[in-house]
């Protein structure tokens, strides 16, 4: 089969590979559609030590069962390979598993033809879900997660807040969309990337450029940071309002400090949030096949062949597609 390879720092390669042993309790996933994740990018740029080369990365995918229990179905997958005994997985918290490992990090990922994941990883599809939208599941679950997770901590309704998002990358623009399906109606996204603005203003989304235009001091009840860097960790706090709280869900960078003086003065709820729960994966499923996003033509779809040249062009932040799926 044919497989997209992380071989070095910005070095990409397409090539045959034998397909991996199938293990008992295990299915093989013929890919229909994967998603190039942020994370991906990091590690292309040769930034996370937990990837390591020669490796196939992506775990943002959709295909069908082609060996194993569901054969024949549909599915999406929870990257996360997660123990089931810990008392994080009992208590229903998976994502903090002590024991998880995942695709594209430490086995094989979803840039191949084909891949082999635990059977507990698989989530079936409705046949109403075209391949492309499903393999959105992963990164809009994580927006999903963040927003649950916060919404607990707000002194009145999410829909009643004044919300920002920073980043109008996939994580971003998904939170932005996910939110004003929850009926929050003073929503604004932050970007400096015009392209990915133009994006934005596209799907129907409110977005400025923060370089240019102040999001104001003190004036937004709940920040999402889907970003994760200095810079936007400061604008994160110095926009939030007094009793206010701040979702941390980017991981661009661990660098600078955060103003503790001004969370504390102003009592802000200061979280983070780490990926999802197999519920967020599939009410995010739910959320998919009901249209409740809106179109997704901000989706750029490209062959697995045209992958390294899609890696060059996200790096370079030279398309407005605020997602880059891949189509074995």
């Amino acid at each position: 089969m044919q497989a997209l390879y992380y071989v070095g720092p910005e070095r990409l390669e397409l090539r045959e590979t034998e397909e991996a042993p199938l293990a008992e309790g295990e299915s093989r996933v013929r890919i229909q559609a994967t998603g190039i994740c942020g994370s991906d990018l990091h590690a292309f740029h040769g930034h996370d030590p937990r990837r390591q080369p020669p490796l196939v990365l992506g775990h943002e995918a959709a295909g069908e069962v082609v060996e194993g229990a569901l054969t024949g179905k549909r599915v999406t997958m929870n990257p996360l390979i997660v123990c089931g005994h810990c008392d994080y997985c009992l208590e229903g918290r998976q994502n903090l598993c002590s024991n998880r490992t995942m695709i594209g990090m430490t086995r094989p990922g979803t840039f191949a033809e084909t891949l082999t994941i635990p059977d507990q990883c698989l989530i079936e599809l409705p046949d109403s879900l075209p391949a492309v939208a499903a393999a959105l599941t992963e990164p809009a679950a994580t927006a999903l997660h963040g927003i649950n997770r916060l919404e607990r901590f707000l002194a009145r309704p999410l829909s009643e807040a004044r919300v920002l998002v920073i980043g109008a990358g996939a994580v971003g623009l998904l939170a932005g969309l996910i939110l004003r399906h929850k009926g929050v109606r003073h929503l604004q996204l932050a970007d400096t990337n015009p392209l990915r603005r133009q994006t934005a203003e596209q799907a129907g989304l409110c977005v400025f450029d923060p370089l240019s235009t102040s999001p104001g001091d003190g004036a937004w009840e709940a920040v999402f940071d889907c970003v994760g860097a200095a810079p936007t960790r400061d604008m994160a706090v110095r926009s939030v309002r007094p009793g206010g709280a701040i979702m941390h869900l980017g991981l661009q960078d661990n660098e600078g400090g955060l103003d503790v003086r001004a969370i504390t003065l102003k009592e802000v709820t200061f979280l983070g949030a780490y990926t999802y729960t197999p519920s967020d994966l599939r009410a995010t499923v739910d959320l998919l096949d009901s249209q409740a996003l809106g179109p997704l033509d901000w989706v750029e779809v490209r062959s697995l062949g045209e992958g390294a040249d899609a890696f060059a062009k996200l790096a370079a932040g030279q398309t407005s597609a605020a997602k880059v799926v891949l189509e074995p």
